[in-house]
Order: C-alpha cells, then structure tokens, then sequence
C-alpha cells in the first residue's frame, strides 16, 4: 500500500436497496471477507487488514457521521478492491480531532492514508465515498 495522497478514482455505482447496505461495521467486514474467499483472493495480513480497516471505517463513518448507510458495494477487479459507501449525508468528511471527553478522529485520516484512491461525489440525497486498494 502506499502511502501517497490518494488520487481521484471514479466511484463504483453502490448497488441500490436495504439488502446491499449492511447493518453494521462487522457485517461489511464479513461480506468484504466472503468476496474475497469467493474470488480465491489470498492477503498477506498488512493487506487483509488495511482493507478491512478501511471497510470499517467508511461504513463506520456512514452510520455514525453520514445520516446512516444507504449503500455498499464491492468488487474486485484484477488487482484491486472497490468499495463504495453511501450514506445520506451531502457533506464531505472532514478530519476532526478527538479529546478526552470525545476521542476519536482518526478513521478519515487512515482512510485517506490507505487507500491507494479516494473519492467523494456529494448527490441527491447524500454523498457517496468509493476507495480503491490494490490486492497485490
């Protein structure tokens, strides 16, 4: 992974309806795991967890930040995982810093950081955050 500014990456479009957006981090977490296993996709650890750490962020932030989870989808392509997650909130993320009565701030940022791309497009309704992670 590296550790560049992610660059501009057109979002996948995120698969409509209740029964695509998870109910929680965890269970994106698992269809993300289920996908990857289903496409014979072996991780190295460091890997396995940058692209579930990113997955339980977006969706995290979605829930707690975006107005709820709209949408999620995945897939992988030759080398890469897409990730799209959409929620009803328009705003952009904005980096925040925790305290000690409010810890937190930290999920944006490792995003942005292991992402090999990002991408943010606001839209009727709410935004959606789509990330690239290379697989190999």
């Amino acid at each position: 992974m590296t550790v560049a500014p992610p660059t501009a990456l057109a979002p996948a479009a995120p698969a409509p309806g209740p029964a695509h957006a998870p109910a929680s981090a965890a269970a994106a977490r698992s269809s993300v795991r289920d996908l990857l296993r289903r496409a014979g996709v072996s991780l190295d650890s460091v890997t396995a967890a940058d692209v579930l750490l990113v997955t339980s962020e977006l969706v995290t932030n979605a829930i707690r930040h975006g107005g709820g989870l709209a949408a999620f989808h995945i897939e992988i392509t030759d080398d890469a995982l897409l990730l799209s997650v959409a929620d009803t909130n328009p705003d952009p993320p904005l980096p925040r810093t925790g305290t000690p009565d409010r810890p937190g701030g930290y999920g944006w940022p490792l995003v942005q950081r292991l992402a090999d791309r990002v991408d943010v497009r606001s839209h009727g309704g709410g935004k959606t955050i789509s990330a690239e992670l290379r697989l190999a």
